[in-house]
């Protein structure tokens, strides 16, 4: 990291533990890192094509903000948001419509000091520090009461975070809560870590991220597909991060290198 980030960094940080959202950033080309964090990428580089996997994921996010912004929707609320990278949720949005409200969820201090940092001018777009497994203790926050309305549809991004959460803690049970907070015309966009494609890959990134703070575990499709409840998928589905509704040249790519499944659910 350069000094001018180092600034930032909120005490209290432990360096040589890698996170995942500071991993994410590095393999997005970011700055915003530990020499432990670009270690694990490097080794996790060697299992899975993993600059192509976040890649093609924070592709997936533009396009689902871009299609929820063109069904009408006004307000999201971005869990496990990371570290703000090009092509933020607010960003997205906000282009389209300067009225869109967003709420950054994060469990990792220096996501959330960095997206403070950015969105100190913008009053309709916050990041809290907050556990996503915790879904009450999020809707009744102060700055999420501030900014979301619960009565208006809302687009709850789960991009990329599910696999951090284990079975232990009831993944589907998170997802349903947060579900049940969510009013007709709402959408749940979510992608997450598969073994279907490539297992052995898999099996090896479980190792390089055991000693992490954010140990992994990849869901198959079905598993996946549970955690829409009876949300009405729509199309083409639940499928890998680049057959989602490709709409630019950058974003055609071989489904194979993804090892991410994608998919958006309207409540109806």
């Amino acid at each position: 990291m350069t000094e001018a980030a180092i600034e930032w960094v909120p005490t209290g940080i432990d360096e040589e533990v890698p996170s995942a959202a500071r991993v994410y950033d590095y393999l997005l080309g970011g700055g915003h890192n530990f020499s432990a964090d670009r270690e694990l990428a490097e080794n996790l580089l060697k299992v899975l094509p993993a600059r192509d996997m976040a890649r093609l994921n924070r592709q997936y996010l533009d396009r689902v903000v871009r299609y929820l912004i063109g069904e009408g929707v006004t307000q999201f609320l971005d869990l496990g948001s990371g570290i703000p990278t090009v092509g933020n949720v607010h960003e997205i949005a906000q282009k389209v419509n300067p009225a869109a409200r967003i709420v950054y969820v994060d469990n990792e201090a220096v996501a959330v000091a960095h997206s403070e940092m950015i969105l100190r001018e913008n009053p309709n777009a916050a990041a809290i520090l907050a556990d996503m497994r915790e879904p009450e203790a999020i809707r009744d926050h102060p700055a999420v009461r501030d900014l979301i309305d619960f009565n208006r549809p809302l687009g709850l991004l789960m991009v990329g975070v599910v696999q951090f959460v284990p079975d232990a803690d009831d993944p589907w049970a998170m997802t349903e809560a947060y579900r049940s907070m969510l009013v007709p015309g709402s959408y749940l966009a979510l992608s997450a870590f598969t073994w279907d494609n490539a297992p052995e890959g898999m099996q090896a990134a479980i190792e390089v991220f055991k000693n992490s703070r954010d140990p992994i575990f990849p869901r198959t499709h079905q598993e996946l597909l549970r955690m829409f409840g009876d949300f009405e998928l729509v199309p083409p589905g639940l499928v890998y991060t680049p057959e989602w509704r490709p709409d630019r040249p950058g974003d055609l790519a071989d489904a194979s290198r993804s090892n991410l499944y994608a998919g958006v659910g309207i409540k109806r």
